[in-house]
């Protein structure tokens, strides 16, 4: 039912990740470079979100307009379903994005000077927004063994009494673990005990292979659950980036208050009409798309990892989630400029450079394989040649 295999040619689209990469890895031409960098997908979106934006059109008013109510009750119904996780309607504040969501919240509950906690290897606007906000920024690393990453506890312990809040990745960018229920518990316990503002970011939970579940930190907080701000959207499951739609979940009504005074004070909106439909459409009837995307890229995966073993020196785990393979090459013994240097001159394939995710991605490379089969194997050819 879903062609999965189709190649849409995306060049010349005005896309960041197949036409806007050039000056991100200092290239003056980039027509013959196969791009695997930024995490979107090269697959259509869902056809129910095609028709219900295309339905939207037809109207050919476009004032200003609510979120309408059926779309909150996709989001709430997708999240019981899917998450087991309870949602009021009055409990969801709408972004044009994750990351400026995370942004509201820290200028809203936080103050300058303040210091925000980060768990690296991670997605790199955890180290600007807070540094841009002038807030303090604190690093604990995650502990890698064999490709696996698991916290510190007792380091993180000892950077949470500096500090007012703490950014969780979950499922993790780029490490790809889904973190359990035990994990989640004891981060509660943590923050709880030195009075840290939990921030998590959850934009990749509907993207989990089995048999990993994810388990929305908010759910396992009990009474410490007005502590917790969960940031989420369908964008990233969807393909719907451009589209930008957002939601944050904000238990405590004062929090709230709070987080909308500042969005309004600084002009910040909503989400625009054609997001709305976007988004209730992908939640009301996105599913069936859902889970024959998440097989399809599984078995890519597989295929991919197979043959990065067949590589010296280069090894890959597949992830409990996301469609971003983390590629580990430390055994080749080269430098990331060199690989680098081979994989866009040699090999003509942009993966993105561990270091983008902090020092402690140093020997790593980010893969997105959201993409056709055949555009995932072309990409090995590539890799081939680049270490050949």
């Amino acid at each position: 039912m879903f062609n999965f295999d189709n190649v849409i040619e995306r060049r010349h689209t005005n896309s960041l990740k197949w036409d806007n990469f050039g000056p991100i890895y200092q290239l003056t031409s980039i027509e013959d470079i196969l791009p695997m960098w930024v995490a979107d997908m090269d697959f259509a979106v869902p056809q129910c979100v095609t028709t219900a934006i295309t339905k939207r059109l037809e109207h050919p008013v476009f004032g200003y307009s609510n979120i309408c109510d059926n779309t909150y009750l996709a989001i709430i119904n997708w999240l019981a379903t899917h998450h087991h996780y309870t949602v009021k309607k009055d409990e969801l504040l709408f972004r044009h994005g994750v990351i400026p969501a995370l942004a509201n919240v820290i200028a809203a509950l936080t103050k300058e000077g303040d210091a925000i906690v980060i768990s690296p290897p991670v997605y790199h606007p955890f180290y600007f927004i807070p540094t841009n906000l002038n807030r303090t920024l604190l690093t604990c690393p995650l502990v890698e063994q064999n490709g696996h990453y698991h916290f510190d506890f007792d380091a993180f312990e000892q950077q949470l009494i500096k500090a007012k809040a703490y950014i969780l990745c979950n499922p993790h960018n780029p490490g790809g673990m889904v973190w359990d229920e035990a994990t989640l518990r004891e981060i509660v316990r943590l923050c709880a005990k030195h009075d840290v503002l939990i921030i998590s970011d959850e934009i990749h939970a509907d993207l989990v292979f089995q048999p990993h579940q994810h388990i929305p930190i908010a759910t396992v907080a009990g009474d410490e659950i007005n502590r917790v701000i969960t940031c989420m959207a369908p964008t990233k499951t969807f393909n719907l980036a451009s589209i930008q739609s957002a939601f944050m979940i904000v238990h405590d009504a004062n929090k709230r208050e709070l987080i909308e005074s500042y969005a309004t004070a600084n002009g910040q909106g909503g989400i625009n009409v054609l997001a709305v439909e976007a988004t209730r459409a992908a939640f009301e009837e996105g599913e069936e798309w859902r889970l024959a995307m998440l097989d399809y890229i599984s078995h890519t995966m597989d295929v991919v990892i197979r043959e990065l073993s067949t590589i010296d020196g280069v090894t890959a785990l597949k992830p409990d989630g996301t469609y971003l393979l983390w590629i580990d090459y430390r055994a080749t013994g080269l430098s990331e400029k060199e690989i680098m240097q081979r994989l866009l001159t040699v090999g003509k394939l942009a993966l993105e450079p561990g270091t983008k995710y902090g020092v402690e991605g140093e020997g790593f490379l980010r893969m997105n394989l959201a993409c056709p089969l055949a555009t995932a194997e072309e990409a090995i050819a590539r890799f081939k040649k680049a270490l050949a």
